[in-house]
């Protein structure tokens, strides 16, 4: 855990137990941080960790008047919170974090992931012990764990991407703590609980549209400004908005401080391969912002290109044949600061609600419609986009098939039957309507039902998985923020993200803050696959154990285009055989 944690590595024990830690300094209160850490000696935590919302957790401790927790660290406030509230600490903790508390007198491990699962937690109920980390290869280490692999998660991978249960990992012997819950181990019996759900409730209204910029403009800054601990930081940043729009509220925060900082935007560009505009829009917002800005040209990466090197070894399978320029664009980040934002998760929360106006429209409640879209043609000056068109076409022929990704034909049939992957993938695809909230249920979906999706992105950047001292970190990710946003009418707010825009007015450029959202102008991937000088499975050597799950007989040919969004049709057999060929070279996998 050394490369991630490079500032100290401490291990306390206590008869038969003892944590380890490794430090990775991010914010202000951890220049003096040690962990694992205790108040009594008899109570310890260790964590990966960052506190949001530190004054208002410090009032509720009750300790306002003298002070003496402004400047402590993140571990001690929340030791505090669990010497005040037991278990119920995390009703008062926002924020990104994974910990382990051992209480000695009560002989319990209690151990709790975030609402989001931006930060993992890992472990292993063994025969006579038990191990964790937020680390899933440090569990691993344990000799007691063995190295089978879960071949339904190997199996999810294949079809999904991604494995598609929560609690489980590739491996057998290891789980993972889902996002928003607890786990307590105490009289040799282990326990989960979730502490939060995400709200489906609430309403903000204002008589003035000008309000809800304003507190949306407050929000956002508080929610940078919590992630901004630091005087060195990094945005990776596209030319589109979101990030864009971090980058500007962080460098406004940073400079309303008044003290000495640096903050750089690192961006990911094609110049040549695909006709990308990201480089210059990315450029003009950073100019704007005044902020320097770096580019990384992937035009020349290859696929699979630096899969043979430590750094790009991912402990669970990854199907990313070109990781290499992301990494890189990491590494570079690292270099100069600990700490970087990005603007992930924008898209999801400020998404259109068609399903709200389709609900108002077969309701016949069209003086709703008609105040928003005049609010959104008075606030932006066009018209609004509610996808009118759609609606007409559905109520006459019927809603659309939705999208749905192939079932993979190159899936071992004995391996098919053993484990009922095509019923698992009819059940998991099929289409079901947004549900979950009144107001914005595409918007709740993508947070909800979609979290497993989340915590997945969220892992793959971790320093766990990265080796880089490098903490990113999602401002549009603050469970305040959201709350929030969720509780706002659809219209005009949400179409075309009015709400943005109208935020960012005055503060990014104007050819930036209106341009159209728009995917990129080709797939790297797709076109990386074409233009290879021969087809990815000439000449393929399977690793032994892929005839487990994928017939070699039927690996497709690299050649030929594939249909759009299907180039994973190609890639994922090859990216398990990579993995699992690393795996059994390094003799993890027998």
């Amino acid at each position: 855990m050394a490369p991630q944690g490079p500032d100290a590595q401490e291990v306390w024990a206590d008869g038969h137990v003892g944590f380890g830690h490794a430090m990775l300094r991010t914010t202000w209160e951890s220049e003096g941080e040690r962990q694992p850490f205790s108040l009594d000696g008899r109570v310890w935590i260790t964590a990966d960790l960052r506190i949001d919302g530190r004054d208002e957790l410090i009032r509720k401790l009750g300790v306002e008047a003298d002070g003496d927790l402004r400047g402590a660290d993140d571990a001690e406030l929340i030791l505090r919170a669990y010497q005040t509230w037991g278990e119920g600490c995390l009703d008062h903790l926002i924020g990104d974090f994974s910990f382990a508390i051992w209480d000695g007198p009560l002989r319990r491990l209690f151990c709790a992931r975030d609402h989001f699962g931006v930060k993992p937690l890992y472990y292993a109920r063994l025969d006579n012990s038990f191990a964790f980390s937020n680390s899933l290869n440090c569990v691993r280490l344990h000799p007691g764990v063995g190295d089978s692999l879960n071949d339904l998660a190997v199996a999810d991978f294949l079809i999904f991407g991604a494995n598609q249960e929560h609690g489980t990992t590739a491996f057998a012997d290891v789980r993972r703590l889902p996002p928003a819950h607890t786990l307590k181990w105490e009289d040799d019996t282990l326990s989960l609980r979730r502490y939060w759900t995400l709200p489906d409730d609430g309403q903000i209204r204002y008589r003035r549209a000008g309000d809800y910029v304003e507190h949306f403009k407050e929000e956002l800054r508080v929610a940078v400004g919590d992630r901004l601990r630091a005087n060195k930081v990094g945005v990776l940043m596209s030319g589109g908005l979101d990030s864009p729009a971090i980058a500007a509220v962080a460098k406004e925060e940073l400079s309303r401080r008044g003290s000495a900082f640096d903050l750089q935007a690192y961006a990911v560009v094609y110049d040549e391969l695909i006709p990308d505009e990201e480089r210059h829009y990315s450029r003009l917002a950073a100019e704007h912002i005044g902020i320097p800005i770096r580019h990384l040209a992937a035009d020349d990466y290859a696929l699979y290109e630096g899969w043979d090197k430590p750094e790009l070894h991912t402990p669970e399978p990854n199907d990313d044949p070109l990781l290499a320029p992301n990494y890189d664009v990491k590494r570079e980040a690292a270099s100069s600061c600990r700490v970087t934002l990005t603007g992930l998760g924008g898209d999801a929360i400020l998404i259109h609600s068609p399903s709200y106006v389709s609900s108002m429209l077969s309701k016949l409640r069209l003086l709703n419609i008609a105040s928003g879209s005049l609010g959104y043609i008075f606030m932006c000056r066009a018209i609004p986009p509610l996808g009118l068109r759609k609606f007409m076409r559905e109520c006459f022929k019927g809603k659309p098939q939705r999208w749905r990704p192939a079932y993979p034909k190159w899936i071992s049939k004995e391996f098919e039957q053993r484990l009922g992957l095509r019923a698992r993938w009819e059940e998991l695809t099929r289409y079901d309507q947004p549900s979950g909230h009144r107001l914005r249920p595409e918007a709740y979906q993508q947070f909800a039902s979609f979290s497993l999706y989340w915590s997945v992105v969220f892992e793959n950047i971790d320093p766990g998985v990265t080796h880089l001292p490098l903490e990113i970190r999602h401002p549009f990710f603050d469970t305040r923020l959201i709350k929030f946003l969720l509780a706002l009418p659809p219209l005009p707010w949400f179409v075309n993200k009015a709400l943005l825009r109208l935020a960012m007015r005055n503060i990014l450029p104007e050819e930036v803050r209106v341009r159209p959202k728009t995917p990129l102008a080709g797939n790297p991937l797709e076109i990386n696959i074409l233009r290879a000088k021969k087809g990815l499975y000439d000449g393929f050597e399977p690793a032994p154990g892929l005839d487990q799950y994928v017939d070699v007989s039927l690996l497709p040919d690299s050649t030929r285009r594939a249909e759009p969004g299907q180039a994973w049709l190609v890639t994922r057999p090859y990216s398990l055989n990579f993995w699992l060929r690393r795996m059994g070279a390094s003799g993890n996998i027998p």
